[in-house]
C-alpha cells in the first residue's frame, strides 16, 4: 500500500511551482543582470527535489485551522534557504552534479554561484516581510524562527566541516546527535511546521507539538539518509560514497565507540578509499559492530515518539494522518 506522505508530495508538488518561480521573474530589464543572477537562479530552483519541506509548511497551516495561502510565503522563505544551502554546500563539497544536472558553480564558476547563493538567502526573509496577506505580528515571528533556523543549520555545518577539516575521529553518538539535530532537524522537519502553524494561526499547544514532532522526523530524516548511502540501490551513484568521503555519519560514529574496531574503522575512513574491498570491509565492520542496527532502530524510536507527540493534540483529521505517513514514509524507506 503506498504511504499517504508519499502520494500527498507527488500529488503537490506543483502547487508552489508558479509562485516560487516569481520571485526571479521580470525583476530588472537588464539583460546582463538576467544573465548573471536571475536566470541561472530560476533554473536552479526549479530543479527542486520533492519540496518536502515547503508542503508541510502548508500542511501544518491547514492542521491547525488556517489556509495553505497564509503559509505560502513562509513555505517560499525554505525552500529559498535550501537552494542557498545546496548552492554553497555543493561549493564546499567540490560537487558535480545536483539532483542529475550541472552545479551551479560547474555552470557559472564559483563567484557567481556563490552570488546566486547569497540572493537566494535574502529571499528568506523579504518573502516574508512582502506578504500582504499576513499581519506584522505574525511576520515577526516567522522571521524569528527563520533566522534561528539558518543559524542553527550553519553551525551544524560548521561541526560538520570542521570536523571533517580537522580529521577528528574521537566523535561521539552524541555529538553526532547534536550535529545533526543543528544542521537537518530544524530545517528539514520543526521550522518548516512551525512556521506553518504560525501562519494558519496555530494555538501555542500546537506549534510546539508540532516543532517536537518536526525534530524527531527531521532528525529520523538524516539518518534515513546516512542509512541509504551504506544499505541502499548498490547502482545508485552515491553508493558507499559516505565511507569514501569519511563522513562521520550516526553509523560511523557508533562504529568508532567500539574499541575493538576503532583503530581499523578510523582508517578505513580517513584513507578515502573507493576500493571495493575495502569499501565491503567497512560495511562489514558497521554489521559486526551492530552499527547500522542501532542508527536504524534509533530512527524508528524518533519516529515513535514523534507520533505520540501529536496523540492528544487538536489537529485537522487529515492533516493529521498525513503527519503520521510522514513520519511512517521516513522508516518504511529503510525497512
Amino acid at each position: 500500500m503506498a504511504n499517504l506522505f508519499a502520494a500527498y508530495l507527488a500529488e503537490h508538488y506543483g502547487d508552489l511551482e508558479e509562485y516560487l518561480d516569481s520571485f526571479f521573474r521580470e525583476k530588472t530589464d537588464r539583460d546582463d543582470l538576467e544573465s548573471y543572477l536571475y536566470a541561472p537562479l530560476r533554473a536552479f530552483s526549479s530543479n527542486g527535489g520533492k519540496r518536502h519541506r515547503p508542503l508541510i509548511c502548508l500542511l501544518a497551516a491547514h492542521a491547525v485551522g488556517g489556509s495553505t495561502d497564509q503559509a505560502r510565503s513562509a513555505a517560499a522563505a525554505i525552500e529559498h534557504f535550501q537552494s542557498a544551502a545546496l548552492i554553497h554546500d555543493d561549493i564546499a563539497d567540490n560537487g558535480k552534479l545536483r539532483r542529475g544536472k550541472p552545479c551551479l558553480h560547474v555552470t557559472e564558476t564559483v563567484g557567481p554561484a556563490i552570488n546566486c547563493g547569497d540572493y537566494a538567502l535574502t529571499l528568506v526573509t523579504s518573502a516574508v516581510l512582502d506578504d500582504a496577506t499576513l499581519d506584522d505580528a505574525r511576520k515577526l515571528r516567522i522571521l524569528s524562527e527563520l533566522v534561528a533556523m539558518m543559524q542553527r543549520t550553519v553551525e551544524g555545518q560548521a561541526l560538520d566541516l570542521g570536523w571533517a577539516r580537522d580529521r577528528r575521529f574521537d566523535i561521539t553518538v552524541n555529538d553526532y546527535l547534536a550535529m545533526a539535530t543543528l544542521k537537518t532537524a530544524h530545517y528539514s522537519g520543526a521550522v518548516p511546521l512551525v512556521c506553518g502553524a504560525i501562519a494558519g494561526g496555530g494555538s501555542e499547544e500546537q506549534i510546539e507539538a508540532l516543532r517536537s514532532f518536526g525534530l524527531d522526523c527531521g532528525l529520523a530524516f538524516q539518518i534515513q539518509d546516512d542509512l541509504l548511502n551504506l544499505v541502499g540501490d548498490a547502482h545508485d551513484k552515491d553508493h558507499l560514497s559516505d565511507i569514501t568521503e569519511g563522513k562521520r555519519t550516526l553509523v560511523a560514529v557508533h562504529a568508532l565507540e567500539n574499541p575493538a574496531v576503532h583503530d581499523e574503522v578510523e582508517r578505513l575512513l580517513g584513507a578515502h578509499t573507493s576500493d571495493p574491498a575495502q569499501l565491503a570491509r567497512t560495511l562489514e565492520l558497521f554489521e559486526q559492530t551492530g552499527s547500522l542496527a542501532f542508527a536504524h532502530n534509533y530512527a524508528c524510536t524518533l519516529v515513535t515518539r514523534a507520533k505520540n507527540t501529536l496523540a492528544n493534540v487538536e489537529l485537522d483529521a487529515t492533516c493529521r494522518e498525513l503527519l503520521l505517513a510522514m513520519a511512517d514514509f521516513f522508516v518504511e524507506r529503510l525497512s
